[in-house]
């Protein structure tokens, strides 16, 4: 893909590349080599450059470590046969990133800067993109206040920076999952639907509770009845149930707009899947699973693509779903998926940015 912004290049004098032990990647502990950073000033994005990747310098009066304005995306890049750098659906990313940060009272990045930051990192670390099948390079934009000021206000200076990891499969194995509900992770009118540091900080001590029950996630309910089925921690979830597809809608302000669940649901249109965007509720779920009518649940996110579901606790009770088939929808859609994205097969809807 061509390029027209001129982005200063500072390259690393010493590559961790060669030293990386790509068969034994832990997710988001590995970093490559450099950042794109852009700093926002007066009003306008200046001083784009690449760099390598190292520790900020920030003041103890940093904005963002008192007042939390810090929104950030996740996206990934993959190799083809041809050894083709190959990144999913971000214009989406790039979408949802400024819808973050309108919500939040940040400044909106142009496409250009985010698009053309980010290809000409990946064409900078192009080495560090794994060839495994089932792993990828992992891509984070985030950006964050840097005023020195305590006060509450937005801020008037941000920087925005985008570095990557090469990472691995985010859940070896299917996952247990709880109904939560006590704790609430956005209610209406919140910042639910933002992707922000604040949403994650608020869901991580009733997420360690679960987990210290033996569960890998919770599936959040609404703030208001805890009633209704909203996504779970770390992505967005679907239901089969009597041959139809349930996913809780996107217009209630409290579920992030998943990339992956847009995908699926247009996949889902593609093969004729009967599909519900809708709330489930709890009771609708704990029926399904009394009944049998559940046939599968599975999350769908960036860092997962599709984690099937094989366990779910409602009300203090774990039910075990049946292993599903090799041509389960979760199975199917998720085969398509990684067949997109690892240019194995057709990519009828312009999802993928060839580096």
């Amino acid at each position: 893909m061509k390029t027209s912004l001129a982005i200063p290049v500072e390259a690393t004098t010493s590559s961790r590349l060669p030293k990386t032990d790509f068969s034994n990647l832990v997710f988001g502990k590995t970093i490559s080599d450099h950042m794109f950073v852009a700093d926002y000033k007066n009003g306008e994005w200046t001083d784009l450059r690449i760099e390598p990747y190292a520790p900020l310098v920030l003041s103890p009066a940093n904005a963002t470590l008192h007042y939390g304005q810090s929104i950030f995306e996740g996206l990934k890049a993959y190799k083809n046969d041809k050894g083709e750098v190959l990144v999913f659906r971000a214009d989406a990313n790039w979408s949802r990133m400024n819808e973050s940060a309108e919500r939040m009272c940040m400044p909106a990045i142009p496409e250009d800067i985010f698009m053309e930051g980010m290809i000409q990192l990946l064409e900078l670390d192009k080495g560090w993109v794994p060839d495994a099948k089932g792993s990828s390079l992992y891509i984070r934009p985030f950006m964050f206040a840097t005023d020195d000021y305590i006060g509450v206000k937005p801020s008037d200076t941000y920087k925005f920076i985008i570095f990557t990891c090469p990472v691995g499969n985010y859940y070896s194995k299917p996952v247990s999952v709880k109904v939560e509900t006590q704790f609430t992770r956005a209610t209406e009118g919140g910042t639910g639907a933002a992707k922000t540091a604040g949403n994650y900080a608020a869901s991580l001590y009733p997420a360690q509770k679960a987990q210290k029950s033996g569960y890998d996630q919770l599936l959040w309910t609404d703030g208001k009845s805890h009633s209704k089925i909203e996504e779970s921690g770390t992505m967005n979830v679907m239901f089969k149930i009597n041959g139809t597809l349930i996913t809780a809608p996107i217009n209630s302000g409290t579920i992030l707009k998943g990339i992956t669940r847009n995908s699926v649901l247009q996949l889902a249109k593609d093969w004729g899947q009967p599909v519900e965007e809708r709330f489930l509720t709890v009771s609708e779920l704990e029926t399904a699973l009394k009944d049998g009518t559940l046939e599968e649940a599975f999350g769908t996110g960036t860092a997962a693509t599709i984690a099937h579901i094989e366990r779910i606790n409602v009300n203090g009770t774990d039910y075990i779903l049946p292993t599903k088939s090799s041509d389960a929808f979760s199975n199917k859609v998720l085969a398509e998926l990684d067949g997109i994205k690892y240019g194995t097969i057709a990519d009828p809807h312009d999802w993928i940015i060839k580096i």
